[in-house]
């Protein structure tokens, strides 16, 4: 309680109590306590000795003056003056009993806003731990309690969540978060009135923090949605805590006393949820069945959505989907791609260890027999342009229905090949090589052994040509050009 301020030291008193946040109370007593303390030393500093009942001494101090007197009960024994010594002695005590009040008075009124969210600004680091400033105390901001994809940096202002007071090495700290998942509670009762007037109350929270976030919200007014109030108007309310969270994604649904509807909702977005739920031995099951294009919507990347439902809801979900090409997944989290892909590492090592190639399956084998196919197609149709173009005709482009006829005709061709007896294939290979190879020796003994006609006819080449033959030159007249006007 603050005293009269009739004097300087009662304003001295007054401001010292405001600024530290403590009682003048506190003051004036760590006031009396170094008084004694000084008395004490300025005994031992004169060779006296200490009395044996000095604990029974007391030491009193003018709230308005300030004058300060030590009593052996109702004896004044306050000496004339105090030593420079025992003066800074008692300066010493009087720190040191204010720090450890405000500290007290700080620890008090953090321990009232345990789970508040307050606004800090980070002020320095040490390795992995940020030291924030929250006023009147400073955080101590962790690394576990700290967003996966968030960069710190000194002068950076946020929204923290105090989580704790903890005994430190200097005393108690305040420990702040941005992890937990009552950060986004604490958010969205800061932007929601519906919250602080209890029309709209937030059940629970399940949080994978820096990724994903489920909530799932009530009504205890009747014509209030809770969705709708925490979305708000063209989701205003809701872009505000994604944007204090960095972008984080924030899933709320509708909270149900039905397990079936409320895990079906939790699965959310996917849709077409079929639930069915039992107890064994304490154990909540609750298995899902949800149709094949649904299936990756229900688990989510990762198995995130179905493991966020789970911890949402506090029951535990086997996924299984219906139709063809489907199998069941627990929890969100499938093998088998996983498998294949090993399986099919492991095999193409093998192959380079043996010094060979991978042999080519029959879909591959399957797609190459396509793709010559068409590339013979094309050249046939590359050629018969060429043809036509040296001909001076216009190359007509095949159609459609041309096109897949003459495809269907090379494999067909190409399986009958297939489907020949080797043995005849050997023999036909090798008439058509006794064919080529006697074509091509007609062809060079046509080439040594011109024929007689041939031979005047490029000796003629060589000859002058017959002047006679041509026609005469054009000769010049003189006539008039307007001959025609008489």
């Amino acid at each position: 309680m603050p005293i009269q301020a009739r004097t300087e030291f009662a304003a001295a008193l007054n401001q010292l109590a405001s600024e530290k946040g403590v009682d003048v109370n506190v003051i004036l007593e760590a006031i009396q306590t170094a008084a004694l303390a000084a008395y004490r030393k300025d005994l031992s500093l004169r060779g006296e000795e200490i009395p044996e009942d000095f604990e029974e001494l007391t030491a009193q101090i003018d709230s308005v003056t300030g004058e300060i007197t030590i009593h052996r009960g109702e004896e004044n024994i306050t000496p004339p003056g105090f030593a420079r010594i025992a003066a800074q002695t008692a300066k010493q005590v009087i720190m040191q009993r204010l720090h450890e009040a405000e500290k007290s008075a700080i620890t008090e009124e953090y321990e009232k806003k345990v789970g508040a969210v307050i606004s800090g600004m980070i002020q320095r680091q040490e390795g992995n731990t940020y030291f924030v400033d929250l006023g009147r105390a400073e955080g101590v901001f962790p690394f576990p309690e700290q967003t996966r994809g968030e960069y710190y940096h000194q002068g950076q202002r946020l929204k923290f969540y105090i989580k704790e007071i903890r005994e430190g090495k200097r005393g108690p700290e305040v420990v702040v978060s941005r992890s937990d998942a009552n950060l986004v509670k604490g958010l969205f009762a800061m932007e929601v009135p519906e919250i602080s007037t209890g029309a709209v109350e937030i059940k629970d929270v399940a949080r994978e923090a820096g990724s994903r976030t489920k909530i799932a919200a009530i009504s205890t007014q009747s014509g209030v949605d809770p969705v709708g109030s925490l979305v708000g108007q063209k989701g205003v309310r809701v872009q505000a805590v994604m944007n204090e969270l960095g972008e984080e994604r924030i899933d709320i649904i509708p909270f149900s006393e039905e397990p079936e509807r409320f895990i079906a909702s939790a699965l959310s977005p996917a849709k077409d949820v079929t639930v069915a739920i039992e107890e064994k031995d304490g154990e909540k099951v609750a298995k899902v069945k949800v149709s094949a294009n649904q299936l990756s919507l229900a688990i989510g990347k990762g198995g995130q959505n179905v493991r966020l439902a789970a911890k949402l809801t506090g029951w535990k979900i086997d996924i299984e989907g219906t139709g063809e090409g489907t199998a069941e997944v627990k929890e969100g989290v499938s093998q088998a791609p996983a498998q294949a892909a090993a399986e099919a590492v492991e095999k193409a090592e093998e192959s380079l260890e043996a010094g060979t190639q991978p042999e080519p399956t029959d879909e591959t084998a399957e797609k190459e027999g396509r793709a010559a196919v068409v590339e013979g197609v094309e050249e046939g149709v590359t050629k018969v342009e060429e043809e036509e173009s040296t001909n001076g005709a216009a190359p007509e482009e095949p159609t459609g229905e041309e096109a897949s006829e003459a495809v269907a005709a090379a494999e067909a061709d190409i399986e009958a090949d297939d489907k020949e007896p080797e043995a005849e294939k050997l023999a036909k290979d090798e008439g058509s090589f006794e064919e080529d190879t006697d074509k091509q020796r007609g062809d060079v003994v046509a080439t040594e052994q011109p024929s007689e006609e041939e031979a005047p006819t490029v000796a003629n080449t060589s000859e002058t040509p017959d002047v006679s033959d041509a026609e005469p030159p054009f000769e010049e007249t003189n006539e008039p050009e307007d001959q025609n006007k008489k």
